[in-house]
């Protein structure tokens, strides 16, 4: 089942909430690759491969917050409101940075979750916000919080502005700007991601997270492509860069590696994908040691 119209009137739907709040949300996950697609669409455009899959479908919106809004979170009062106005409530066990909403049937098909997502723990030391591996907690509470990701040390850095348009749930066209991660950013976390799923049956053995891979990296642009290699010669000796050279090295060494079976193995895998080049390009971003 395809729900991606149904993720794009979620958002717009809460953005609409938000619009005047001043939150700029940061869309990652499956959903922030169908933006990075749409946005690479644009006649003339150069992108790094020319083949690209078909966009998988998924339920989940991941969106990222930066630091700054959980640092001084008052504003971050309208999100509670806007995800309680529009019927999502906490998943148990993640209150507060995880919210669900049913299907329209009342059942889990077609329901929408949202994923509330921030940069490294390490970005609040020295704040008010608790930090730990789990989640970052404004004090005083405001009702958000949101999972810190390790992986994403340039979250920050040269996102992608786009124009999200659809039609809102009450039936209204409307439009409004969101925040891509960059490619490195994006790249980087989908790495970790596939590591962490890779022996999960549950997780489809992370098939989606290596389809997810070629997927960024086939829409990045030349100047993307410029700005990832730069970011790439900026972090040299980072932990989390060294963390994704190494995987890289093990899980996408070559077209037999376990990384480059879990693509192949992907229902959206083509033979026509470049798969030579998309592990070459790999390489060039994460050299491991």
């Amino acid at each position: 089942m395809n729900l991606l119209p149904d993720l794009r009137m979620s958002l717009l739907d809460l953005l609409h909430e938000l619009r005047d709040a001043g939150i700029p949300l940061i869309v990652g996950g499956g959903f922030g690759i169908v933006l990075r697609v749409e946005n690479a669409r644009v006649p003339g455009q150069r992108t790094l491969l020319r083949e690209w899959p078909e966009p998988r479908s998924t339920n989940d919106l991941d969106l990222f917050l930066r630091p700054e809004l959980l640092i001084h979170a008052g504003r971050l009062t309208a999100l509670r409101n806007a995800v309680a106005a529009l019927g999502y409530t906490p998943v148990p066990g993640a209150e507060n940075y995880q919210f669900a909403r049913k299907g329209a049937s009342g059942s889990e098909v077609g329901g929408v979750k949202i994923d509330l997502l921030t940069g490294p723990a390490s970005s609040f030391a020295g704040t008010s916000v608790k930090a730990d591996a789990r989640r970052a907690r404004p004090v005083p509470s405001v009702g958000i919080h949101a999972h810190p990701v390790d992986e994403a040390p340039t979250l920050e850095e040269g996102l992608l502005p786009m124009t999200l348009k659809g039609t809102l749930s009450s039936g209204g066209p409307w439009q409004c700007a969101v925040l891509l991660p960059n490619a490195y950013t994006f790249l980087m976390m989908k790495l970790c991601a596939f590591h962490d799923r890779l022996n999960d049956s549950t997780k489809d053995l992370g098939r989606y997270h290596a389809l997810d891979l070629y997927s960024i990296m086939a829409t990045t642009t030349e100047s993307e492509w410029r700005q990832a290699t730069a970011l790439r010669d900026r972090m040299e000796g980072h932990p989390q860069a060294a963390r994704a050279g190494a995987l890289v090295a093990k899980l996408f060494a070559s077209p037999e590696a376990l990384g480059a079976l879990r693509l192949r193995e992907s229902p959206y895998y083509r033979p026509q994908l470049q798969l030579a080049d998309f592990l070459s390009a790999l390489h060039e971003l994460f050299p491991g040691e």
